[in-house]
């Protein structure tokens, strides 16, 4: 039986969005399940710890790092504006207290791991909203992304309409504080985190040393 990788993943996280490809290269290298537990962003769970007015380096520093490093992977990043899947004043950096967007993001991202199509429909989705793409949320763009991953949006909102999505999604909130970490993305292997994108490297050493590469 294929071990687990659980990746802890957020669909406001521009890092979350460089980590998808290697995700599925990973898949098809090594004998292991990879599992997306996805999580909601830091601006909704505790948007103390990254966006204080008075401090703007943290933000502005992912902004610049995460287009540095989308260029540098051959996936560019644009980050979201129209809209961007968090409703927040980046004059004050206060975060609105209703989102329309990323509650059915991540809702959706746990329906389609249901389905055994959590990655792809994370891949595809991440893509078209840091695709620059506007108004990503309107027409048939998301739906089309969603198809792309094999799966059809239609099913998925009624799916998650009255289900237990956000529950399981704050499962996840803990299984992640539970690994040590409370960033995205961190995989956790073997009760090991491996936290950023940049991290894929060392965790694929870590599963060469536990034999499951593909031969």
């Amino acid at each position: 039986m294929s071990e687990t990788v659980d990746v802890f993943w957020s669909f406001r996280s521009p890092y979350s969005r460089l980590v998808t490809a290697d995700l599925l290269q990973l898949r098809a290298d090594y004998d292991v399940d990879v599992q997306l537990r996805v999580v909601l962003p830091l601006a909704v769970r505790n948007p103390q710890a990254l966006f204080d007015p008075a401090n703007r380096k943290p933000p502005r520093y992912i902004a610049m790092d995460s287009m540095r490093r989308g260029e540098m992977l051959g996936r560019p990043v644009v980050l979201p504006a129209d809209p961007d899947p968090i409703v927040q004043d980046f004059r004050t950096m206060e975060v609105a207290r209703e989102q329309p967007y990323i509650y059915r993001l991540s809702k959706l991202g746990v329906e389609a791991n249901r389905r055994g199509r959590g990655v792809e429909l994370a891949d595809r989705v991440a893509a078209l909203i840091f695709g620059g793409t506007k108004g990503w949320d309107k027409g048939d763009l998301l739906a089309n992304a969603v198809a792309s991953a094999g799966l059809d949006l239609a099913e998925l909102d009624a799916a998650i309409e009255n289900g237990d999505h956000l529950a399981e999604i704050e499962r996840n909130q803990e299984a992640l504080d539970a690994a040590g970490h409370w960033g995205v993305p961190t995989m956790v292997f073997r009760a090991e985190p491996f936290f950023g994108q940049d991290r894929i490297d060392t965790l694929r050493w870590r599963l060469d040393q536990a034999g499951l590469a593909n031969s």
